[in-house]
């Protein structure tokens, strides 16, 4: 990377997802395979064309206390729960129970280093924000009336709120932002946070995204789209990107944070750096509100622009954790604007795999999860499998992992990560290896 810019590296994670409560037993789930994908259990869920969905591995509420949880969208709950693991996993010190006076140190408890919030920022984002909240608390009003409807349900349906409550809880006072584009939003987070860095504006960013918004009146609508697979027989197989047999994706909840630093912060408190978030590139459509421009040009664009931001050549690219959500269109399209962006021959040399096959698909929280995907990729040089491809669409000429986790090289590489959302917002996010 060029000397003219800051270098940001990742420092920390944390996640709650349909494979597990934290980072740890997601990531083992992911590399062996395993569904997080479940028959729901409402009652009249037996009336709705699609049955099934990516719920959480552990609840919220078997990890918070009620209280708080009752302040608190679903949402936002497992927004605190990631950033806290992101927090400790970094090496900082527990925030403290009170918010910092102007130039004191945030987090100044002793168990860890401490950041001066002035310097701290909070990039959070979600695609829909609190539904439950919105959709809970206009029951209330219709049968209770409006004095029944608490006073927190605005705070708690705006979504902005996750990426406030993590701002207050750890002090930070650099700025707090949520971005929101549909799928591509926690995409477009880490890019922000990237360049927020670069610009001098903070020195630490608690980055990611979060989605809780698995509802009936959600299931409805993406189900009258008919964007959602209906295999309710065998729900765990439902989400099958490049099979020849996928029919739609599969509808996910989650939380996914990471801690970017600049590598000066980071190396001068002695942290382990996980990986580089090199840069980001992103592009739109102008196309559909819903429908990708059919010919991936700004799906390449964004490519482009994420290697060019990184100062990456196409062969530099080693990996590629796709947007991928087992649609029939949407899987080979992508493929082919990965041809378009990298260049037929780097394309060709690139091992791809789809995540979403197991966790479901996290809308505004994928891009985060999938990112730490990415880097973990990178770190541990093992490329997880797509779960579920048992009969590969003749459209595919790629390489996609399948059958079991594939084997980087050592030494310098490079991946990008890619999320596409409603709206014909496009973010492709370059991470390095950190050697």
């Amino acid at each position: 990377m060029s000397t003219s810019k800051t270098k940001v590296v990742v420092t920390g994670f944390g996640a709650t997802t349909p494979l597990g409560g934290d980072l740890p037993s997601t990531w083992s789930a992911l590399l062996a395979g395993k569904s997080g994908i479940r028959t729901l259990t409402w009652e009249g869920v037996e009336n709705l064309p699609v049955r099934f969905a990516a719920t959480l591995a552990v609840d919220p509420s078997e990890v918070m206390p009620k209280q708080q949880l009752r302040k608190l969208d679903r949402n936002q709950a497992i927004a605190l729960i990631a950033a806290r693991e992101a927090w400790t996993s970094a090496g900082f010190a527990p925030p403290a129970t009170r918010r910092p006076k102007k130039g004191e140190e945030a987090a100044g408890v002793d168990g860890g280093f401490a950041v001066d919030g002035e310097r701290l920022g909070v990039v959070l984002s979600s695609g829909i924000g609190g539904l439950h909240t919105a959709l809970n608390s206009y029951d209330v009003y219709r049968e209770k009336g409006w004095s029944r409807v608490s006073p927190f349900t605005v705070p708690m349906l705006m979504p902005n709120g996750a990426s406030g409550h993590v701002g207050i809880e750890f002090g930070a006072m650099a700025g707090s932002h949520a971005l929101v584009s549909a799928c591509a939003s926690s995409g477009e987070a880490v890019g922000y946070a990237i360049d927020m860095i670069r610009a001098g504006r903070a020195d630490v960013i608690i980055c990611g995204g979060t989605e809780s918004c698995i509802h009936p009146l959600q299931m409805a609508s993406f189900g009258a789209m008919r964007a959602m697979s209906t295999r309710n027989e065998e729900p765990e197989r439902a989400s099958r990107p490049y099979d020849k047999n996928r029919d739609g994706f599969v509808l996910g909840e989650g939380a996914a944070v990471m801690i970017l630093e600049s590598e000066e912060h980071a190396r001068a408190r002695g942290a382990q750096i996980h990986g580089i978030a090199a840069g980001c590139g992103y592009s739109g459509d102008a196309y559909d509100i819903v429908l990708p421009d059919p010919s991936g040009a700004g799906q390449a664009k964004a490519m482009r622009r994420a290697l060019a931001d990184a100062e990456l050549d196409p062969s530099d690219i080693v990996h590629i954790n796709a947007h991928a959500t087992s649609t029939p269109a949407g899987d080979v399209a992508e493929l082919a604007s990965i041809k378009a962006g990298l260049g037929e021959d780097a394309a060709s040399k690139v091992i791809i795999t789809a995540t979403k096959s197991m966790t479901g698909h996290l809308l505004g929280g994928a891009g985060a999860l999938e990112s730490i995907f990415t880097i973990l990729t990178l770190r541990d040089g093992l490329v997880p499998p797509v779960a579920n491809l048992e009969d590969l669409d003749d459209e595919v000429d790629l390489d996609i992992a399948r059958g079991e986790p594939r084997r980087l090289k050592d030494g310098p590489a490079a991946a990008l990560n890619n999320s596409f959302g409603f709206g014909g917002h496009n973010v492709s996010v370059a991470f390095q290896r950190a050697v």
